[in-house]
């Protein structure tokens, strides 16, 4: 599908086409965040961005005709190959790399390989051991019978897996899944799998922390109707917009989130918007009803929970709202999980014609489809979620609907009651940090609001667009619109001990940390740009926690805890340089945009601390993780020695600022010197090599993107001669690939805002635009229609880990080089 970036196509040109992976639909919190994978609203169920499926479902009745524009309510049906958690099984398993290509085709012969039992991995309740960087498994099964429903896979992986069914590819799923998820194959069962032998057969990897595979396969039971034609989907930085026609009848769609950063009530205040608006496309009159239903899924972790609901009356708004019976209010951390305390509110206007009910999808669905209402009747509560889906449902009655349009809305919600941990304290989220606001005035405010919230949203998302075209052209704008709301929406915004903002990040699909940051750094450009504020939010808890004495080292912390459990650093390994360059230059930043050092001034005991390390470790540093640690250790690290020579630039810009001119000469001095040491020892001198630096010092035929240069540029600090940066852009634009500029020599994977950032650095805007063109070939043709992922292969377009993570948010430094480059 050619979709648009929600603007006049007259007015753009023809690379400003987006067709995004994945749509927002609502983008609350690392925990409520609702998005529809792929381009069609209608074909698959809506899912968390985690990928597990949380069920947003709709239907117009037109004249007494149903049509579905909005999820696809499904239920898992017959197993048709067993997990391991379902049913023993042994299969033939290898750990190194099979000889022959035709490892995943029946007739291969295993018989050298090693006989295993399910699940694989190295974890105590795993079965057979691995421990390696990979294992090939084959399993033989034989089918009696095989159903003709679509094939979905249940399977739990850590990292990756690829699926082959009798030697044919019909999976790859990156990213870590420690309980059992479904992953529809989009394909039937019938046309992969066959009466007798099947063989199922997978390679798995391990990148990092425990390894740990199992595959099964089950029949996915899909409910037969007629969908509405969906005729566009088009996003602007804050709406997701989709158009239908249905019997005569023109439905648009709208997701709202009011992620305005000069308005923080609206940003932190939990209810989102799903607004409809209908009107007749043939000339005639049509009797019209809307349905919405969001189910239970969105209060808990897993489907296997148990979950209560209620109604109630919030002013001139009714609602219903459902949560876990157990509330154990920040009970569950970890990065693949979702929120099971607090409760999901769904609200609308009192008005005639509008019903409510809760109770199961289909008992639901079905009398709307009969009726074209819903009524509440007494359903058996409490229940687990998987026992006939509990959803809270709203209906609502049109009436004649002609050529005028017809419009109404929707609030959905949910209150957290608290929202994170940090030193053991458990904090509110902004919206209440009088500790006294409640859910139901939020609601009532957000309902208040909601008009001049659109006018808000509207004028802030076509200022965004023209910002973004102007500073970098039509490709690179339509990247700043699918990056704005997954980059605020991973954070949390809380009041801190002393009142203060605190905006804590979320390590999507990484490893979960909190406050992790070297994903502040990369975010750090779109929060620099809108409200440094939020900025200082993420840097904060850093801060406070060296400086109570919790974390005793000479450097920067990597993060706070796990989240949403804030109470200290629980990465495993120390990024030293990595992080005290990281914090360093971000002070610097806020300096440059605020135009004064005050936050510098707040914290520059610790800032002082922190540029020693730099001075005695940064220029060569030995052999640690960088922000990039997916790549593993590296020593002598040229892009990591830039940014500690660039932390310590910034500390004289800094002091400079606060009125020391002596300190700010005689270190900004030194780093100049460090910088001609390292464009000696970082050259490379191999013969016939096209002028460039090398990946790590004195490692002739490497070479590495230096993003971390662009400080230099946008702080106008003059540490690097310019032909540094020049020089690497000539060769960057000798190594590209069809979907990108690799990370460096060792692989073909790259970081999509890491190729922003070095984009950046040129100075020709056709060198620029000449980077930023494959990511956008990425994000358009991706094979992994997820929310947007960082880490991807530059030849042919896959994910290879991550996902909705915040640090896209580094897109935008190409507007804050617009902003501070004069």
């Amino acid at each position: 599908m050619t979709v648009l970036t929600g603007f006049a196509q007259s007015t753009l040109s023809p690379q400003s086409v987006l067709n995004p992976p994945a749509t927002p639909l609502l983008t609350i919190d690392p925990y409520t965040s609702l998005w529809s994978f792929g381009d069609q609203l209608a074909g698959d169920a809506t899912r968390h961005w985690t990928g597990q499926v949380q069920q947003l479902n709709g239907i117009i009745r037109v004249d007494g005709q149903t049509f579905r524009f909005m999820g696809k309510p499904s239920f898992v049906g017959e197993t048709i190959v067993p997990s391991a958690e379902r049913q023993a099984y042994q299969a033939r398993f290898i750990t190194g790399k099979p000889q022959s290509d035709a490892w995943t085709k029946p007739d291969f012969d295993d018989s050298q390989w090693t006989v295993g039992e399910g699940t694989f991995g190295s974890r105590p309740t795993d079965h057979t051991p691995w421990s390696t960087p990979d294992i090939y498994v084959r399993r033989t099964v034989m089918l009696d019978r095989v159903p003709d429903g679509p094939l979905m896979v249940d399977a739990i992986q850590n990292d990756n897996y690829e699926l082959f069914i009798n030697g044919e590819r019909v999976a790859n799923v990156a990213g870590v899944t420690p309980n059992y998820r479904l992953t529809p194959t989009h394909r039937k069962a019938s046309d992969l799998l066959r009466e007798g032998k099947n063989v199922i057969a997978f390679h798995s990897q391990n990148l990092s922390g425990p390894g740990f595979v199992d595959i099964g396969l089950v029949e996915e039971r899909v409910l037969a109707d007629k969908s509405a034609t969906q005729t566009g989907r088009h996003m602007t930085a804050t709406q997701s917009v989709y158009t239908f026609t249905a019997g005569g009848i023109g439905l648009t769609v709208t997701f709202m989130a009011p992620l305005l950063m000069d308005n923080l009530t609206a940003l932190s205040r939990p209810v989102q918007y799903v607004s409809y608006r209908v009107q007749s496309t043939d000339g005639k009159a049509h009797d019209v009803q809307l349905y919405t239903d969001v189910s239970a899924e969105l209060a808990v972790n897993s489907p296997d929970q148990l979950v209560t609901w209620r109604r109630g009356r919030a002013g001139k708004l009714d609602y219903m709202r459902v949560g876990t019976v157990e509330q154990k209010v920040l009970g569950r951390q970890g990065d693949d999980v979702r929120i099971d305390w607090g409760h999901l509110y769904v609200a609308s206007a009192v008005e005639a014609g509008t019903s409510r009910r809760i109770g199961s999808l289909l008992s639901a669905r079905n009398q709307f489809e009969r009726e074209g209402r819903v009524t509440d009747l007494h359903e058996r509560m409490p229940r687990i979620v998987n026992d006939s889906l509990p959803v809270l449902a709203t209906s609502m009655a049109l009436g004649k609907v002609d050529g005028m349009a017809v419009e109404r809305h929707l609030l959905i919600g949910y209150d957290d009651v608290k929202s994170v941990e940090y030193a053991g304290q458990p904090l509110n989220a902004w919206w209440r940090r009088d500790g006294k606001t409640t859910i139901e005035q939020a609601l009532q405010a957000a309902e208040a609001d909601y008009g001049k919230l659109k006018v808000a949203c509207d004028v802030f998302d076509k200022k965004l667009y023209a910002d973004a075209l102007a500073a970098g052209g039509a490709d690179y704008a339509a990247l700043c619109i699918l990056g704005y709301r997954q980059a605020i929406s991973a954070h949390k915004l809380v009041a801190g001990p002393a009142g203060e903002a605190f905006f804590f990040s979320k390590e999507n699909f990484s490893n979960g940390s909190i406050g992790t940051v070297d994903v502040t750094y990369p975010s750090a450009p779109l929060f620099l740009l809108y409200n440094p504020l939020l900025l200082k939010g993420m840097m904060e808890p850093i801060f406070q926690y060296s400086e109570s004495g919790r974390w005793t080292k000479p450097f920067a912390a990597h993060d706070v805890g796990t989240y949403p459990i804030a109470n200290g650093q629980t990465y495993g390994e120390d990024m030293p340089v990595e992080e005290c360059g990281n914090m360093l230059i971000l002070t610097a930043a806020i300096a440059a945009v605020e135009g004064n050092p005050n936050y510098a001034r707040k914290h520059w005991s610790t800032l002082t601390i922190w540029t020693d390390y730099l001075i005695k470790n940064g220029f060569d540093p030995t052999n640690q993780l960088c922000t990039d640690d997916f790549a593993g250790h590296i020593a002598r690290n040229a892009n990591l020695s830039v940014k500690a020579i660039m932390g310590i630039a910034s500390y004289g810009y800094l002091a400079g600022r606060m009125g020391d001119k002596e300190r700010e000469k005689e270190y900004i001095d030194m780093a100049r010197a460090m910088a001609r040491k390292w464009m000696k020892m970082a050259e490379d001198r191999s013969e016939g090599a096209k002028p460039h630096y090398t990946l790590t010092f004195e490692n002739p035929g490497t070479w590495s993107q230096k993003y971390n240069l662009v400080w230099d540029k946008l702080l106008q600090l003059n540490i690097f001669p310019a032909e540094v940066a020049q020089t690497e852009i000539a060769y960057y634009l000798t190594r590209q690939q069809p979907f990108g500029l690799p990370l460096d020599s060792r692989k073909t994977y790259t970081k999509s805002d890491w190729i922003v950032w070095t984009a950046t650095l040129a100075d020709r805007q056709t060198d620029f635009q000449s980077l930023i063109a494959p990511v956008l070939k990425f994000v358009n043709e991706s094979p992994d229609r997820v929310p947007l992922n960082d880490w991807h292969e530059t030849t042919d377009g896959r994910k290879v880990g991550f996902q909705a993570r915040s640090v896209v948010g580094g897109y935008y430094i190409k507007m804050l080089e617009k902003r501070l480059v004069k």
